[in-house]
């Protein structure tokens, strides 16, 4: 078994666990004290509530003053955070019938306060205030019931720890580092998404030395996938898989994405944290989540779409409504997403694929009326065609060497898909 050094070299030749490539889809669980408030102005993150309430004259400070008083501080959100309606299963069935095949919930936030019994954050954790939970356990349990793998976002720095803000790399060695080996040997996930880690270098971080012990010391090291949020400058560098946030890298760095796979993480809406603020517009539709899965994976990566449950632990009816139609859509196309790789970029824009087992697929983003050349596959005698979702017979010919597909007359009601329709080539 090979061993990692604590050096980047040795590091990033760690490859990225297949089962995470073959994954495609995997669920970002964004909940906690911000989660009482759920409140930021529009197009921010509530989850940085916290922050935005420490900035002078700030909407979300006029908002705090006014609702909550001056004297409400924002640990006092702790008595309303209760969860009474949560329900650790329901979500794992939800997740499971999504099409999902993981999580990551935010164990511990910029905020510091963590969502499972710990030793590192006394009386700041969801255990020993508030609720008297460790969600962590609730949800691992519920969803490796039901076939889906549990893994957790966990931030590197914390706003306002005393700590950090005396000596970052003090703070790292007894703090970040200790609470990061108890996550992972209490609760095993399979996915570590790191944030917060840009204020300082990875090398005060220490993150190639807790790299080192994660592949080859720890109980997970033989299938955990980190990301690259191990220090300034090393997202689309260094680390596991690569993160893009609503489309950005989150560097000003030219970086080549290509070179490892990826992963993009987004909610629904403007938010990861509930906003309350935001409706229906905000959100992305059925059709454009599908359309936005379909890209990606025909690109080499990921989505890892989130949602923002409220503080009574429920989950937004809209989230659940786009979380359902995503999965009622992988029900019937989901052997062109999962497993599949990469094909090549599409001349068409309204057109890409993926291959796998040797076939490939072609997803429509219209519906394809009547006759459809794809420019980009070659034309084959012996070439079978099936339109997933379907039981229509399709026509291939030969169209100046390129494949011409000739689509009948479908009745919709006798069709199984919708956004997006998929066609297997073999």
């Amino acid at each position: 078994m090979k061993r990692y050094e604590s050096n980047w070299e040795s590091i990033n030749s760690r490859p990225v666990p297949q089962w995470f490539q073959d994954a495609k889809f995997g669920i970002f669980i964004h909940w906690g004290l911000y989660s009482v408030p759920a409140y930021n102005k529009k197009g921010s993150y509530t989850e940085w509530y916290q922050h935005a309430l420490n900035q002078e004259g700030s909407p979300t400070q006029q908002f705090h003053e006014r609702v909550y008083g001056k004297d409400f501080k924002y640990q006092d959100f702790v008595k309303d955070f209760k969860a009474e309606l949560f329900d650790a299963e329901e979500w794992a069935q939800l997740f499971k019938n999504s099409g999902a095949k993981y999580i990551n919930l935010v164990s511990k936030h910029h905020d510091g306060f963590c969502m499972y019994k710990t030793d590192y954050a006394w009386n700041w954790n969801s255990f020993d205030v508030g609720p008297h939970r460790d969600f962590c356990a609730e949800l691992k349990k519920a969803v490796e019931k039901v076939g889906v793998r549990f893994g957790v976002y966990h931030s590197v720095y914390e706003w306002y720890n005393p700590l950090y803000l005396k000596d970052p790399e003090e703070y790292a060695l007894k703090h970040f580092i200790p609470m990061m080996k108890e996550l992972v040997e209490k609760y095993q996930p399979w996915t570590i998404f790191t944030d917060g880690e840009w204020e300082q270098s990875d090398t005060v971080w220490h993150s190639t030395q807790l790299l080192e012990w994660l592949y080859n010391e720890s109980s997970v090291r033989d299938f955990v996938v980190p990301n690259d949020r191990w220090g300034k400058g090393t997202r689309g560098k260094n680390g596991g898989n690569f993160t893009t946030e609503y489309g950005s890298i989150g560097t000003e760095d030219k970086v080549d994405l290509n070179s490892r796979y990826r992963e993009e993480c987004r909610g629904s809406g403007a938010s990861f944290g509930l906003n309350r603020i935001e409706n229906t517009d905000d959100y992305l539709s059925a059709k454009e989540l599908v359309d936005l899965l379909v890209d990606l994976v025909s690109s080499g990566s990921n989505l890892l779409l989130n949602i923002g449950p409220a503080a009574d632990g429920t989950i937004p009816v809209i989230m659940q409504e786009r979380l359902l139609q995503l999965g009622k859509w992988l029900s019937v196309n989901g052997e062109g997403i999962y497993c599949s790789k990469r094909y090549k970029d599409s001349t068409q824009k309204d057109v890409c694929y993926t291959q796998r087992d040797g076939s490939v697929y072609a997803f429509f983003k219209h519906f394809p009326m009547g006759e459809k050349v794809l420019e980009d596959i070659e034309y084959r005698d012996d070439i079978k065609l099936c339109l997933l979702g379907s039981s229509v017979s399709l026509q291939a010919e030969n169209e100046g060497g390129r494949l011409k597909v000739k689509f009948p007359p479908i009745n919709p009601d006798e069709l199984d898909s919708e956004y997006v329709y998929t066609l297997k080539i073999s």
